[in-house]
């Protein structure tokens, strides 16, 4: 669809991008010529990422998005070894279904501080630097359609990827007389590995957000229509677009809230159930991220 060298000369940091969404735009916007900067909390992961992205100019850095301090350390590196950035896409995430009058003050923070803070920190980090050197820049963060909605059962996230849409609408009123531009997207369900997991945990769980059978397009997205329109607003195509949160998700929203309204019907064996395999998902994530 696009030119091979549509995004040459750019440098995109992905954050989150070892897995899920982020590694699998990652490859797409090498092809099309980018140097991206991978980062993530697990190196073998992000090394694995990086020779999945194919042939270019792929970096990776070990960062926890939460800590404001590696977010900015790791930001100066790269502009003083690299050179400055081009784009940020806010993609580290982390969610998980839940009962939230049994959620602890821990599990909240670990989702609202990767979603909320860490895209803060980046979008800050970056943002100063464009500002300080006279450049133009991007963001782009990775939402979901519940920033309109909300949702049930993921609480934390809902709260956390509203924030960033606000945040989406706020800073591209003040940053773009510095020719900065600020978007999001909010896509449908796209299957990845860890995510599913998490989001889908029972038979009896596998309703609202992440179906298909709630989707009028009949199916869910792919990480290239994703990418697709990720390298468009990247480039140098749509400089007059910003403060936009743009949902790609197949007519889902307009049908009826993409949500986890449903799981009002789960028993508690069902919820017992959902948290031993929620456990796991996160323990097997663990343990990957120490190898």
């Amino acid at each position: 669809m696009f030119s091979k060298d549509v995004l040459d000369g750019k440098r995109i940091l992905i954050t989150g991008g070892g897995t899920g969404l982020g590694r699998g735009v990652a490859r797409h916007l090498v092809e099309h010529g980018a140097e991206v900067h991978l980062w993530g909390r697990r190196l073998a992961v992000l090394q694995d990422a990086a020779e999945a992205a194919g042939p270019g100019s792929v970096h990776v850095h070990i960062v926890d998005v939460r800590d404001f301090d590696q977010v900015d350390a790791t930001m100066e590196s790269i502009w003083s070894e690299h050179g400055p950035l081009t784009g940020v896409v806010n993609n580290a995430a982390a969610n998980f279904i839940a009962q939230t009058e049994k959620l602890s003050p821990r599990a909240f923070e670990a989702v609202t501080g990767t979603v909320m803070n860490g895209s803060f920190h980046t979008t800050l980090a970056a943002g100063r630097r464009w500002i300080r050197d006279g450049l133009p820049g991007s963001i782009l963060s990775t939402l979901t359609t519940w920033v309109w909605t909300g949702s049930a059962y993921v609480v934390p996230s809902a709260m956390a990827k509203a924030a960033v849409h606000a945040m989406t609408m706020s800073l591209a009123v003040e940053w773009a007389k510095y020719g900065i531009r600020i978007n999001a997207i909010a896509p449908g369900p796209i299957p990845t590995d860890y995510a599913w997991e998490m989001l889908n945990p029972t038979e009896s769980s596998s309703v609202g957000a992440t179906q298909t059978d709630t989707v009028p397009a009949g199916r869910a997205g792919t990480i290239e229509e994703l990418a697709n329109l990720t390298i468009f607003l990247l480039s140098d195509a749509c400089d007059y677009l910003t403060g936009q949160t743009i949902a790609m998700d197949g007519g889902q929203m307009l049908a009826g809230p993409g949500t986890f309204a449903g799981l009002t019907s789960l028993t508690d064996a069902d919820w017992a159930q959902v948290r031993e395999r929620s456990t796991a998902a996160t323990a097997a994530s663990k343990a990957q991220r120490s190898t």
